[in-house]
């Protein structure tokens, strides 16, 4: 996993512990729910963050557990899920907000054969994945990008998609075709990261201070 240093007075990051506890929690939602992974899951976190409007927590958090929103059965508590789910929107959202780095949840893929090398795209894909089904679930701050002409920063991440699932988005894909290809893992982190925090600049413009 890729790690930077955290921001100095940041949102209490979780731990590694409690990042395994949150992936534990996950994965032990009964059928027939069908919530995010942890990678997908903190792509997800970061496009809500990106709404124009702030979304409240209810609305979000409904697609954690189960994509489609749909509720826990009887006797399931949400209560810890949610808790470490906060935490990590709150982090995310001071960094976005601020513009500064922030790490996203990417883990490294053994290679398919001995000597062969990670395919970057593969890497982050579940995040960029997260990001999008968050983006269409609400989708007031792709609107918002299409009409500021802000293409070219969501092209930083879904250029990681199969071109044939982005069919119907020729603009998009020709600027996709226009990008050098990702060499590294390293630098495929580093454009999640980027193209954040460039569309933050059209979905969440910084106020800025007038001088007293």
């Amino acid at each position: 996993m890729h790690q930077a240093k955290p921001l100095p007075g940041a949102a209490r990051p979780l731990t590694d512990g409690e990042r395994d506890r949150l992936e534990s929690l996950l994965d032990a939602l009964p059928a027939p729910l069908e919530p995010l992974d942890l990678c997908a899951l903190d792509g997800y976190l970061a496009a809500v963050v990106l709404q124009p409007t702030p979304l409240s927590p209810a609305r979000w958090l409904a697609h954690v557990h189960d994509l489609e929103g749909r509720p826990a059965p009887a006797g399931t508590s949400l209560a810890a899920l949610q808790a470490l789910v906060k935490r990590r929107h709150a982090e995310l959202a001071q960094a976005i907000d601020l513009r500064r780095w922030f790490d996203p949840w990417v883990f490294d893929l053994a290679p398919a054969a001995p000597g062969q090398a990670t395919n970057p795209s593969e890497v982050v894909l579940p995040w960029v994945a997260g990001f999008s089904a968050a983006m269409d679930l609400f989708p007031a701050a792709l609107t918002r990008i299409g009409e500021d002409g802000a293409l070219e920063a969501l092209a930083l991440l879904y250029r990681h998609f199969d071109p044939a699932d982005l069919d119907e988005a020729d603009e998009l894909l020709a600027l996709i075709d226009t990008l050098e290809p990702v060499a590294s893992v390293e630098e495929a982190v580093e454009d999640l990261v980027r193209g954040t925090l460039l569309l933050a600049d059209v979905t969440r413009p910084q106020r800025r201070r007038t001088k007293q």
